[in-house]
């Protein structure tokens, strides 16, 4: 049974991706293990160090936290919270989230640091709050759902910080070798909840649901996040220079007034794939998966029972 509003006394099953994040995983759980000591928190680790064992790490912590009381915590990248997510999603139980990941939009909109030794202080005074989650397919999506080219450039990214290391400037300079490349431009058809349909083609589209990161590129539909709704994204044809700009002006926050463009909020939005592709590479959080077409985007019916620290220990979202 979850506790409806944990206490100090509520026992931590903490999920670590030892493989993600750029400090040393053994450090973090170090620092974590003495935060949480010195403030009388029961808690236990559960480790991986292969994203493909999070889905089996993330029911174990569920059936703990179900035995004990207690609260479901992720320790890693966004990827990593999105699996546990996954999980813990529909249990009823409280969800804490300790970052380590390269950008941590999902942590940093809740004011939540990256920083081990202040997540875990954090993580002792939080309390729940419902938290919008994304579904494609009955997969959840916490930052952003992308078909297309955006996929490509995070496979890419991810090769690119096993050889340099991960940084946000690693993470430019792959993007920027991957935008040289040409690339296959997708036929799509939009199905609104509306009954609007549009047909395009475009290289990629996106799908967020995070007002920190839409924020931040310049993207004036952030606001329908806070109506329930999510914000799809995408890029009419342009060549590779174009694209160049593209991210100038995202990393400028004026994406969203680029002509190539466009950008709406909605309900439920149905993708279909053109030439008969039966299956689309899909990145969720970061995580590149194989789903079915058509792709159905919608809001989770539950909300995820965040744990969120008080507004005087909340680090700057920026």
């Amino acid at each position: 049974m979850a506790p409806s509003d944990p206490t100090g006394q509520a026992p931590f099953f903490i999920v670590q991706n030892t493989g993600s994040g750029r400090d040393n995983a053994q450090d973090v759980q170090a620092t974590i293990r003495q935060v949480l000591d010195a403030a009388g928190r029961r808690h236990e680790f559960i480790a991986v160090d292969d994203g493909r064992q999070l889905t089996a790490a993330a029911q174990t912590a569920v059936e703990r936290a179900r035995q004990h009381d207690g609260i479901v915590v992720a320790a890693g990248g966004d990827g990593t919270l999105s699996a546990v997510a996954q999980v813990v999603l529909g249990t009823g139980l409280p969800f804490g989230i300790l970052p380590q990941g390269t950008f941590n939009y999902f942590g940093r909109t809740y004011g939540i640091a990256q920083d081990a030794e202040i997540a875990a202080r954090c993580l002792v005074a939080a309390r729940p709050q419902p938290v919008q989650v994304g579904l494609v397919n009955g997969r959840i999506f916490l930052i952003n759902a992308s078909l297309g080219l955006y996929p490509q450039l995070l496979e890419d990214r991810e090769a690119y910080k096993q050889r340099f290391g991960r940084s946000r400037a690693v993470a430019l300079w792959s993007a920027l070798v991957t935008l040289a490349r040409a690339h296959r431009q997708l036929t799509v058809q939009l199905e609104h909840d509306d009954g609007q349909v549009r047909q395009l083609r475009t290289p990629t589209i996106v799908v967020g649901n995070n007002a920190l990161q839409l924020e931040q590129i310049g993207i004036a539909e952030a606001d329908e996040l806070a109506r329930g709704r999510l914000v799809a994204m995408g890029v009419r044809p342009v060549g590779a220079l174009a694209l160049y700009g593209l991210v100038l002006r995202g990393w400028l926050s004026r994406l969203g007034d680029a002509e190539h463009v466009f950008s709406f909020g909605f309900d439920r939005l149905t993708v279909h794939v053109g030439r008969g592709r039966r299956r689309i590479k899909v990145a969720l959080d970061g995580e590149i998966q194989w789903l079915d077409t058509p792709l159905e985007f919608t809001v989770a019916p539950q909300s995820l029972r965040l744990l969120v620290p008080p507004d005087a220990q909340r680090v700057e979202r920026a």
